[in-house]
């Protein structure tokens, strides 16, 4: 009896199973016997059994599959994967049974996106963002894109638990959800992509109760899909389209089901199985039987996302008259009347967007509250899960935070209480099963053979119904109508069914249980494959009768399968275990019945299976090497009908020691040969018996096309280096079967590996009869096909495909593995040769990239391309390899980061790709030298000092100018300590040292005296350094840690010098009022210093760092978060700690974080936070809010903030109408910050109306009523006695901004001359000198274009009459003083002006014209006069100064200009007297905007840029630091949002370390383009000036990024402002070798001499070379490792023999080749042709690797040229391997060659195969035909059948020809032998050169000695 053995196992429970029945310590206390049975009867599982499931989990990375088992029992759920338990559950805490459990898969969002779950929870931008974004900068506008960017959602498998009234979920990446359950589940199945079915329970009171009213029963299947959604019902639908190919998944009917309610699967339809998510399945299947009438449903289903999917209605219920249990009852009162309520709503009424409605509808409704009604009667006696109160806080949660348009939870209130589905059903068919009385459980379903079959794909489906009766459909794919039909395919007979992974990959077969107890398994389609199972024997080697079989034939049930694992009942009740995986595990097999399954029929390619597997199987299915393929043969003989015959037969018996067993082992003798160090081994004699030829009498007409299929196996075995191993297995097997039917073909292997088979096949004795003419007489060579079509692109060569071999032997194949492509090598290196030979491209260059593309596109990413390139031979590999080399020279600028990365360009894949490297310290190499020039080594005494901090216990006192950005600064400021002086003057944590002038004669109170008053200033000066530091460590801190965040301490004392005295202010001397200022400002430098990109920051923490007293510290700390945006991180409940206590600077510290955070959004949470504090946006502005007048300007200003350049008009009238606001028109005690609210109320207009002033009517009126704050009322005649309304003196500065900003670069001339400035002394004297500053400041910003900075510009703003006052007093005469205040005031104005202009550019004129006015405002502040009068002009030339200063480092800002660091540090120098808090502030602000973050950050000049700076650095100056009546302190900070990161950093794509790179910029200033050259790192111009960056330096790879045209570019440069650049081998950077002077090129003096060597590997003398010290060399230039170690292995000095010595010497040359011309990719080819010009002729593969030459010869020598090169573009480029070093190779063999081929035995040998005779092969001289086999390859013979023929036609044609005789016999031989190589030639595979003159003579010669 035949069939599959398989060994089987006694079960042994798993340990997951035994883990769960042992009962734990603690037992529960004994139950009687009535109380247990009353549980069981009342719950639907039984009492603490174990339950199991199984799933098949297939790993992806080690391509196997792996059993997942999943066991629970009342509380605990195990899983365990393969037997090992990986996890356990404990639930008993929940005090709720397990119903069910499953293992399936959930969607989750990758990424940090999680944060649009929260809806209003945080302060996130809401949808509508005003559509003016022109008025932020370049990056505002990348962080909006990134915010609308979805991240990706991740499938993640997890375990689903369903209890009774809760379900859980368990995900792999360690998140956990716990959801409600309205309803007991039954039963559930995981779902494809993602989800799972449930299946709940019907109870029978309720189908009574349906029956009664007449109702439907409501659905009973759901899925779930996400753990905060409910269970959605499963949608029906007519039709389901697509869903394969890449086809999206759509419905037939979608209109319908958008408008009509939904239908749900019929709720009598129980599910009975769903189909398992295995990978090639074309469709998702799902079984349901309705019971009731007897039908079994197919169903296809898909998922749809619910966004895409209808939006049905709710399905409407009919009250019934009948009385519902009373606890149903009020169960739908609760939730019904909010729903009822919801649609009472009137229609008309309109919701505010961000409002919610009253009641947003719960998704999924009708599903939750009303199918649970009824699903639980209340049990008497048991307490009820009380869902009801359970669902409606639900519901009220939901109200609560739906204040967000959440796209998952709001719908239009139309809508209302509709109900989505997201998976949905169409029913392929119904199965009537008669009138039986079936059971669910009894039905099993299995799903099969799911692949193509020659017309269509399809999956068989088989359902096992209890009478032992299988029924099959067959569900196809239907063409055009991208859906399924379902036919019913056939009856078999069996008693159980299971789907099984047994003989194919990824294809499963049917495993049956037949009545009489045997296995089957249906395979191939229902091809029945027997299976014997016997009993596992612990057995021992080969002896065969040392054991009873034990056979196993009754089985009765399968228990579970999983994969390929079985647990099946015998009739005794016995359980065993058996795997039924028999996919071969030799690729050589299972690749070999691929092919065949191709193009034999389908019962010759079962029984080939069959046959092959049952004889495996006698050998236990073992793998030793060849042993599969052995047993295929033997299978593939039986299937032709071919005897085996042995012709030198000697007795088996005696050759039974091991010693000669192992010699038989075909494989081992071969590997000894080709080992130079086990060839020297004495072997036994091996056995002659291996020499077996095939014999038969009749041809079976399959050979042909196995022949042919074969071959194309081995074909594409021949293009893979690592399986010449199989290909030397499989060539005897086509040569035995081409002797047969085309001997020429085992002529063309014989050539290739002649070590093989016995026999050269030979005319004579070849049996014609037996000749099969549908193959051509010379099998197709794919290397020559290949050749040909680079060479010739416009030959059409077949191109190559499997499919085409059955239909040329009109054959229709069994397609038994689907249509996966066998030959996969074959098919991607014929599609990228396609590509190379593609004649409708005529450009290398373009050609070139599709070949990369195609590359990329076949094999997915740049790992797997790159290694399919390394394993192809030598010179099949070379024209791809130079293709890449194209691309790698001048990539093109759209690809993706996989292209960049193959062609070995990763700089280009980050900097142009947008892909960003992780910056970890690992895998990053320095040279030695990089290392000990950029570390700075630790000095002991600073060891010291570290040890004595350590003892007192100051840990880690933070001084707060710490930056980490040690790889950047390092290289930005490298040449001098710039840095660390700022670092010193901005620092406010160390005690600073005072020089005091000794003064003897004062006593010692008065020097004390005199003491506190310098500590004083000092003290003041300190309060203001936290502005600079805030700008100085601006985003310094790249990731915050989880720790608390520290704060540096503001250290007021004072060291006093000479005598070294420190002394602290006195308590009381420096106000409460003003340290808490400072500690404010100190706060925000602190929160500045963590980066807007930062990671961590998230409202946990925030709340983590918050003290439990408010500190003005963090209130700081806040604002600053704010400003850089991580506020937006805050939850709405946190900022109510923070507001409610009115702490005022906390107050405005959020308030202003929050604006800035939101800035420009109009975000309507952070407006009514903001309502709150600022009564003038309540509706009664009377209400008293007990909020501070500086909390409401801090409130106005950040509407302003908020609304900027939103043109929000109800927001800009409130604003307007505050700058002069009633109650503030005169000074008292409750209003004394009235002057800093009008300003900030005028800022707030001019932001909200930024530059989007206009001639419309509401405009006009703002116009006006700004012209009168600006110039007061005009005095009425009637009523003259009035009170003003507002104070002028207030109003008009404020409102010259507001209308400079509401016209900002409108250029309204008509609206500057508002504000002209007077020119006549009594004029002047009516108006502070002050006003004259704002005046010109808010013209210019009118009239921006015409700012300029130049001398005539800026004296065009100052009235004549005032200029020339100004010359005359210049020449001594007195001028008035109006005059001067006004001169120095206008001047001061314009500098302000120029420096907002060219903000962050660093305009050479613009620095030298700002500088010479600071030196002159200068000189005249340090000249002192005595008089009243010139200390007023001297403190308005120090406003002015203070102004200039800022101006001159607005130009400069990030630059870190020294002259400009050493202006400021006299400046900073400065303490005396006069010198007030203001001041300090301008300086230190100007030093920070000097070092901005570093010199990482400028300031960028858009509009909304323009009006913070002008708020930031507002000219009204502070006189002490608790002084906010003139102007809002807190509002200094706002340049945050001017801020652009314009600093282009170069790194090293290999290192990441920051280089020095020089780059060239093309720029656009308004028509015209420049050009500058910059050395990175560098600011850079404005980004909306700059259209291209080329990098184009010989030490770095060449790229060009294109701002202008390709968005990919401009966008990755604004994200990350990093070129990533790859240094060239031959060069070092520009930081360890400034000068260029260590490069490769330098050093290696001329190259000639290693060329030679290349060529010609020979002992030179080394010595002489200049770059002999070669080792030592490289470690110095290359940081790479492979070169070290190439250098270190083979370019040694220190070869023993003379044969070493030149391979050293050979790979020396190589090396410094391959660094020269930076091509790595070298090195692996130049030695593999060192190896092929070595190797002995003996060796298995050398004519193997002797053919691959030739090609590369022919490839370099004829082809390169032409087609590769680019010559045609005259873009020449050198070849990766030159032309000579290959042919030298070739040359080195012919030279062998010819010392072989003059030998008598080969010229005997050639003779005879010239003639067609039989040649036999000697024993004793095996190389004569080997050395025939490198001639006739080396020459490109023809064939001997060939040959006979030619030599025949040869000798016709000269009969003919020589017959009249007055022919010229010599003329005429030549002649004929042209003819006869041309012949030759065209009937043989040759590359570029054909027949070869010299073998044709030989040839003739051999003709003419044997005739």
């Amino acid at each position: 009896m035949s069939g599959v053995v398989i060994q089987a196992q006694q079960y042994q429970p798993s340990a997951a199973t035994t883990f769960l029945t042992t009962p734990s310590g603690d037992a529960a206390p004994e139950e009687s016997d009535l109380l247990r049975s009353i549980r069981a009867a009342i719950r639907s599982s039984g009492t603490n059994t174990v339950n199991t499931t199984f799933s098949p989990l297939f790993t992806g990375g080690s391509e196997s599959w792996i059993d997942q088992e999943l066991s629970w029992n009342d509380y605990c759920v195990v899983l365990s994967e393969g037997g090992v338990i990986k996890r356990k559950w404990d639930l008993s805490q929940e005090n709720q049974i397990i119903q069910h459990a499953c293992i399936g898969k959930l969607l989750q969002p990758t990424g940090s996106s999680n944060r649009q779950s929260h809806g209003s929870a945080h302060y996130t931008r809401s949808d509508e963002t005003p559509g003016t974004t022109h008025i932020f900068g370049p990056f505002a506008s990348l962080r909006d894109e990134t915010k609308t960017v979805e991240d990706a959602d991740d499938e993640i498998s997890g375990v689903f638990i369903f209890l009774r009234s809760i379900g859980k979920v368990f995900l792999q990446n360690g998140m956990d959800y716990t959801f409600s359950l309205p309803f007991l589940v039954h039963k559930a199945w995981p779902l494809r992509p993602h989800g799972v079915l449930i299946q709940r329970s019907l109870h029978p009171a309720e189908v009574d109760e349906a029956r009664a009213t007449g109702d439907d029963l409501l659905p009973t299947i759901f899925t779930i899909t996400s753990a905060f959604s409910e269970p959605e019902a499963v949608g029906t639908t007519s039709g389901i389209l697509g869903g394969f190919d890449g086809e999206p998944v759509a419905l037939v009917d979608e209109e319908e089901n958008c408008s009509k309610p939904l239908v749900a699967v019929s709720a009598s339809d129980e599910v009975v199985w769903v189909s398992p998510g295995v990978p090639n399945s074309t469709g998702e299947f799902l079984v349901t039987f309705d019971a009731d009438k007897g039908g079994l449903s197919i169903w296809r289903y898909a998922y749809l996302k619910p966004k895409d999917a209808p939006v049905p209605l709710t399905r409407t219920r009919r009250h019934s008259t009948s009385r519902k249990s009373v606890c149903a009852n009020r169960r739908q009162s609760s939730v019904g009347d909010l729903l009822d309520l919801d649609r009472r709503l009137p229609q008309d009424m309109e919701f505010d967007d961000d409002f919610p409605p009253p009641f947003p509808p719960i998704s999924g409704l009708a599903s939750s509250t009303t199918s649970s009604v009824t699903a639980q009667p209340p049990i008497p006696g048991r307490k009820r899960d009380s869902i009801t109160r359970l669902d409606l806080s639900l519901t009220l949660d939901r109200m609560a935070l739906g204040g967000q348009k959440d796209a998952e939870v709001l719908i239009t209130p139309v809508e209302h209480g509709r109900m989505k589905a997201s998976y949905w059903a169409q029913q392929l068919t119904t199965h009537h099963l008669g009138g039986r009385q079936l059971q669910t459980r009894d039905i099993t379903v299995a799903l099969f053979d799911q692949r193509f079959d020659g017309k269509a794909h399809h999956s068989l489906l088989a359902v096992c119904l209890p009478e032992a009766q299988v029924i099959v459909f067959m569900i196809t794919i239907e063409e055009g109508k991208k859906s399924f039909v379902v036919e019913n395919l056939s009856t078999l007979e069996a008693v159980a069914i299971a789907s099984i992974r047994a003989t194919r990959g990824d294809i499963w077969d049917l495993l049956a249980v037949k009545k009489d107890g045997s296995l089957s398994l249906f395979t191939h389609g229902l091809h029945e494959l027997r299976i014997r199972l016997r009993l596992a024997q612990p057995w021992n080697g080969d002896s065969n009768d040392s054991f009873e079989v034990v056979s196993l034939d009754h089985v009765v049930a399968l228990k579970h399968v999983c994969v390929s694992s079985v647990y099946m009942e015998t009739s005794d009740g016995k359980v065993y275990h058996a795997r039924l995986d028999m996919t071969p595990r030799d690729p050589l097999v299972t690749q070999a019945i691929q092919v065949l399954s191709l193009v034999l029929p389908t019962a010759q390619a079962f029984d080939l299976q069959r046959n092959f597997l049952e004889s495996w199987s006698q050998h236990y299915f073992r793998t030793s090497p060849g042993l599969e393929f052995q047993e295929f043969t033997l299978a593939l003989f039986a299937l032709l009908e071919l005897k085996l015959v042995y012709p030198f037969e000697n007795d088996e018996s005696t050759s039974s020691s091991i010693w000669e067993r192992f010699s038989a082992l075909s494989t081992s003798s071969r590997s000894f040969n080709d080992d130079p160090a086990l060839k020297c081994l004495k072997l036994p004699t091996p056995p002659t018996t291996q020499h077996y030829f095939l014999f038969t009498l009749t041809v079976n007409p399959l050979l042909a096309p196995v022949l042919y299929a074969l071959h194309m196996l081995a074909e594409d075995l021949r293009l893979v280096v690592l399986r010449y191993e199989s290909l030397m297995l499989l060539i005897p097997l086509i040569c035995q079967i081409a002797h047969i039917v085309r001997p020429e073909w085992a002529d063309y292997w014989k050539r290739l590996c002649p070590n093989i088979m016995p026999g050269w096949p030979a005319p004579s004795t070849t049996r014609v009869e037996m000749l099969d003419d549908r193959i051509p007489v010379w099998p197709p060579d794919m290397s020559a096909i290949l050749y040909g079509s680079i060479s010739n692109p416009d030959w059409q060569f077949p191109a190559y495909g499997t499919s085409r071999l059955a239909r040329s032997f009109s054959i229709v194949p069994s397609f038994a593995f689907g249509d996966t492509e066998p030959l996969v090598s074959l098919q991607r290196l014929t599609a990228a040769y396609m590509c190379l030979a593609d004649k409708t491209v005529s450009s290398t260059q373009k050609r070139a990239e599709l070949t990369v593309e195609k590359l990329v596109d076949i094999l997915g990413t740049a790992e797997k391309g790159s290694a399919f390139l390394n394993s192809l031979p030598f010179g099949i590999a070379a024209p791809l390899r130079e293709a890449v080399r194209t691309c790698q020279l001048s990539p093109p600028s759209h690809w993706r980061k996989e292209h960049y990365e193959l062609i070995g360009r990763r700089d280009l894949a980050f900097s142009v790709a947008g892909m960003q490297p992780e910056f970890s310290q690992k895998g990053i190499a320095q040279s030695p030298e990089t290392y000990m020039n950029t570390h700075r080594r630790v000095t002991i005494g600073s060891l010291a000092e570290q040890a004595k901090s350590g003892s007192i216990g100051e840990i880690d006192a933070v001084s707060g100018v710490e930056l980490d950005l040690k790889g950047f600064t390092k290289i930005r400021f490298g040449q001098d300590r710039r840095l660390e002086e700022v670092a010193r003057m901005l620092c406010s944590s160390a005690v600073p040292s005072v020089r005091l002038v000794e003064r003897p004669e004062l006593n010692e109170h008065d020097q004390a005296k005199e003491q506190q008053h310098q500590v004083v200033r000092i003290a003041e000066r300190t309060l203001a350094l936290p502005y600079g530091r805030a700008m100085f460590t601006f985003g310094s801190v790249l990731t915050v840690t989880k720790e608390a965040y520290v704060t540096p301490k503001m250290e007021y004392a004072v060291k006093i010098q000479p005598s070294n005295v420190t002394s602290a202010p006195e308590l009381g001397k420096i106000p409460v009022e003003c340290l808490n200022w400072g500690e404010f400002h100190n706060g925000v430098a602190a929160g500045l210093r963590i980066s807007p990109e930062a990671r961590g920051v998230e409202s946990s923490w925030i709340a983590f760092n918050k003290p439990s007293e408010l500190t003005p510290e963090h209130a700081g700390f806040l604002f600053g978060l704010g400003l850089t945006g991580h506020l937006k991180e805050m939850l709405t409940w946190h900022t109510f700690a923070y507001l409610t206590p009115k702490h005022d600077l906390t107050s405005i510290g959020v308030l202003l974080g929050l604006s800035a955070a939101n800035a420009g959004t109009g975000n309507r949470h952070v407006t009514k936070l903001l309502a709150v504090h600022t009564p003038a946006l309540l509706p009664t502005q009377n209400v008293d809010l007990n909020v501070s007048l500086m909390t409401q300007a801090a409130g106005l200003a950040g509407v302003g903030i908020l609304y900027l350049g939103t043109k929000n008009r109800r927001m800009a009238e409130v604003c307007l109408h505050q700058i002069s606001r009633r109650d503030l028109v005169q000074p008292d005690l409750s209003n004394e910050h009235r002057e800093a609210y009008t300003y900030c109320a005028a800022l707030a207009f001019g932001m909200i109306m930024l530059g989007q002033g206009s001639s419309v009517p509401a405009d006009l009126s703002s116009l006006n009523r700004l012209r009168i704050l600006v110039h007061g009322e005009g005095k009425s005649v009637v009523n003259s006695q009035a009170r003003p309304t507002f104070d002028v003196n207030i109003t008009s500065p404020a409102g010259s901004m507001a209308l400079g900003l509401m016209y900002l670069k409108t250029e309204r001339r008509d609206v500057a001359d508002i504000l002209e400035i007077p020119s006549t002394v009594l004029e002047l004297n009516r108006i502070q000198p002050g006003f004259l500053l704002m005046r010109t400041i808010a013209r210019s910003l009118i009239m921006w274009n015409d700012i300029a900075s130049t001398p005539q510009w800026l004296l065009a703003q100052v009235p004549e009459s005032i200029v020339k006052a100004m010359h005359g007093h210049v020449r001594g005469k007195p001028a008035d003083d109006a005059i001067e205040l006004a001169y120095y005031n206008i001047i001061a104005g314009c500098c302000f002006v120029i420096g907002l202009k060219y903000a962050g550019t660093a305009r050479h004129e613009a620095y030298i014209m700002l500088s010479n006015y600071f030196d002159m405002f200068s000189r005249f502040v340090a000249a002192s006069g005595p008089t009243f009068d010139h200390k007023i002009k001297r403190s308005a030339v120090r406003e002015g100064l203070n102004l200039i200063s800022i101006a001159l480092c607005m130009v400069m800002a990030g630059t870190g200009e020294i002259t400009c660091l050493r202006r400021l540090r006299y400046a900073f120098g400065m303490y005396h007297q006069a010198f007030r808090y203001g001041v300090h502030v301008a300086t230190h602000l100007s030093l920070g905007l000097l070092f901005l973050g570093a010199g990482r950050y400028t300031l960028g000049t858009s509009n909304a840029a323009i009006a913070c700076m002008i708020v930031a650095f507002f000219p009204r100056f502070h006189h002490v630091s608790s002084d906010n009546k003139s102007y809002l302190q807190a509002l200094r900070h706002l340049w945050v949002l001017a801020v652009e990161p314009r600093c282009l950093m170069a790194r090293d794509v290999n290192t990441r370390e920051a280089v020095y790179l020089p780059v060239k910029l093309t720029t656009k200033e308004g028509t015209e383009k420049g050009a500058t050259q910059l050395i990175s790192p560098t600011l850079i111009p404005d980004f909306n000036k700059i259209l291209s960056i080329r990098i184009d330096t010989p030490r770095y790879w060449p790229f060009f990024v294109d701002l202008e045209h390709v968005s990919q570019h401009r966008k990755s440069l604004l994200k990350n402002q990093t070129l990533y650049v790859k240094r060239r081998t031959a060069f070092l950077s520009y930081t360890e070798d400034p000068r260029g002077s260590r490069s490769l090129f330098v050093r290696s003096g001329s190259s000639a001499g290693d060329a030679a060597t290349l060529d010609f590997p020979q002992l030179t003398d080394t010595k002489a070379h200049p770059a002999s010290d070669l080792t030592h060399f490289i470690s110095s230039f290359s940081n790479d490792t492979l070169f070290l170690a190439f250098a270190d292995h083979f370019s040694r000095e220190d070869g023993k023999t003379v044969d070493e010595r030149v391979f050293h010497n050979y790979c020396h040359a190589v090396l410094l080749d391959s660094i020269l011309q930076d091509k790595m990719e070298t090195l692996q080819s130049h030695l593999m042709l060192y190896q092929y010009r070595t190797q002995s002729s003996s060796n298995s593969y050398f004519h193997l690797r002797l053919q691959d030459l030739r090609f590369a010869v022919d490839f370099y020598s004829k082809v390169y040229d032409r087609r590769f090169s680019g010559k045609s573009e005259n873009n020449v480029r050198p070849p990766l391997i030159r032309e000579n070093t290959v042919s030298g190779a070739l040359q080195a063999l012919d030279e062998r060659l010819a010392k072989v081929q003059s030998s008598t035995a080969l010229n005997m040998v050639f003779g005879r195969y010239a003639c067609g005779e039989l040649i036999v092969e000697s024993e004793d001289a095996p190389e004569v035909s080997r050395w025939l086999a490198w001639y006739l390859l080396r020459h490109g013979v023809p064939s001997a059948s060939l040959l006979v023929i030619l030599k025949q036609l040869a000798q016709d044609a000269h009969a003919q020809c020589a017959a009249p005789g007055n022919v010229d016999l010599r003329t005429l031989d030549e002649g004929i032998k042209e003819v006869l190589r041309g012949t030759g030639t065209k009937m043989n595979t040759v590359f570029g050169s054909g027949w070869s003159g010299p073998s044709l003579e030989r040839v003739i010669d051999a003709w003419q000695r044997h005739s």
